[in-house]
């Protein structure tokens, strides 16, 4: 789309000394989400991979589990008065025999690029069954020495918040740390739904052999979307959330925060971590 970042006129102060600049800017647009040709969502995000954006939120609710699921993805009109189409509104058309869920009113989401999905019914409906339960995954066993390396190759790989520094990433690696894939957005939320929709539309769920690393904190939502992709370990290099624990313990999800160098704190599924052979050498 080429959107992904814009230019400002910008007043800097150095040292005292003041001068006028422009300056790089992370862009940040709403996106309605359609399902069926009825609203069901609006999304703070960063321009690009929305399609992927799309399937990956209708997994993370539970809608989408497989390519299968997914007839096509169009761009629509947007809202603007002489129609012109503003690539801010997009159609996800299931495939015949889909179950959809009732759109109403309290149904209906609205999710910022800070705190992710807000004005959920209640708790009950966000807590999504998943299509893919993890104690069904095969064996994942990690070296906490190889995490430890994954928010380095993480970091060198965000190519956009090199010129922002707006930027929140997740990242996709393989069980013996290899990068799969990477997004970028201002939303964090964002970023793991555009991993997990390429993914879906690649024909890659569940992703039952992966490790998503992301930037920041790991809120319920963000554990919430990993369970439902079938991601078996989620790594932060910051905190989780209370909630995002108890889900992880409930959903038998590992929950690695404060990832930092060698220091890491786990919180659930430690059973997917060779720890005995890391306190040895330590």
């Amino acid at each position: 789309m080429g959107r992904v970042t814009e230019r400002r006129k910008v007043i800097r102060i150095r040292d005292g000394a003041i001068s006028s600049r422009p300056d790089t800017l992370v862009a940040e647009e709403p996106l309605e989400i359609r399902l069926n040709g009825k609203p069901l969502a609006i999304t703070m995000r960063t321009p690009g991979d929305d399609f992927a954006l799309a399937a990956g939120f209708l997994v993370s609710e539970g809608v989408l589990a497989r390519q299968s699921d997914l007839q096509n993805i169009v761009y629509c009109a947007g809202a603007t008065s002489d129609g012109t189409n503003t690539y801010n509104v997009v159609d996800v058309k299931t495939a015949p025999g889909v179950t959809v869920p009732d759109i109403t009113l309290e149904r209906n989401v609205y999710t910022t690029s800070s705190c992710g999905l807000c004005g959920k019914a209640s708790l009950d409906a966000v807590r999504t069954t998943t299509h893919h339960p993890l104690h069904d995954t095969p064996p994942l066993h990690v070296d906490p020495d190889l995490l430890a390396t994954l928010p380095d190759q993480l970091r060198a790989a965000q190519r956009v918040f090199d010129r922002t520094g707006g930027l929140h990433a997740a990242a996709l690696f393989s069980p013996t740390g290899d990068l799969l894939d990477i997004r970028e957005d201002v939303g964090r939320h964002n970023a793991v739904d555009k991993l997990i929709g390429r993914a879906l539309q690649n024909g890659n769920l569940p992703l039952s052999s992966t490790i998503l690393l992301v930037s920041g904190r790991a809120s319920f939502e963000l554990a919430q979307k990993a369970v439902m992709a079938g991601i078996p370990l989620l790594a932060a290099v910051s905190a989780p959330s209370s909630l995002a624990v108890d889900l992880a313990t409930e959903t038998d999800l590992t929950l690695v925060g404060f990832l930092r160098g060698h220091s890491m704190n786990v919180y659930a599924g430690e059973h997917r971590l060779a720890l005995e052979a890391s306190t040895a050498r330590g």
